[in-house]
């Protein structure tokens, strides 16, 4: 159709003449309502945003000489981490002597990778960097799998919660006729 009937028609239904297709010959337009359009888009676009997970990197500082309750509480967090989907970045801090006996460090590093190897993976493995060793550990899940595993273990929770506070009413029983 000829470009100035194009136009005439989109004035004459009140609608805005769009090319869709430019490199296309002859080029494709279509007639539509533009402000509403661009209006579809810009929601699909925050509904996708809202869907997108951020890479975030936790920190966990560790000592050599860590006492055992220590080391399990901290290797709760990376776990939780890890479950969270977020990746984990774990230093060991060297003091004074500490600094000359640094394969104390690789293996605290090394049993905690092992002890969280089901969950996640070592990313990079450990390096000393002046008075630190660090290593960063990576999660098997995507951050997205894992909010959306916790979103349904929400609803559970709640539609549990929901069950428990509204006990279901039962039926008087009628007298048996005899």
């Amino acid at each position: 159709m000829p470009l100035a009937k194009a136009l005439e028609l989109a004035q004459e239904y009140d609608l805005d003449l769009v090319e869709v297709a430019a490199t296309a010959r002859p080029p494709v337009c279509k007639l539509m309502d533009y402000g509403k359009f661009k209006y579809e888009s810009a929601m699909k676009a925050r509904e996708a945003r809202k869907n997108q997970a951020h890479t975030v990197i936790k920190e966990m500082k560790l000592r050599p000489k860590i006492d055992p309750h220590d080391y399990d509480t901290k290797k709760g967090h990376v776990v939780r981490f890890l479950k969270q989907g977020d990746k984990v970045k774990i230093t060991i801090m060297f003091r004074g002597r500490e600094q000359s006996r640094p394969e104390l460090g690789f293996r605290l590093l090394q049993r905690l990778a092992d002890d969280v190897a089901d969950l996640g993976f070592v990313e990079s493995n450990p390096k000393q960097d002046g008075r630190n060793m660090i290593m960063v550990l990576g999660p098997h899940k995507k951050k997205t799998e894992a909010m959306a595993e916790a979103r349904e273990a929400q609803a559970a929770r709640k539609a549990g919660r929901q069950q428990e506070s509204s006990p279901v009413e039962e039926p008087a029983e009628e007298p048996a006729e005899a």
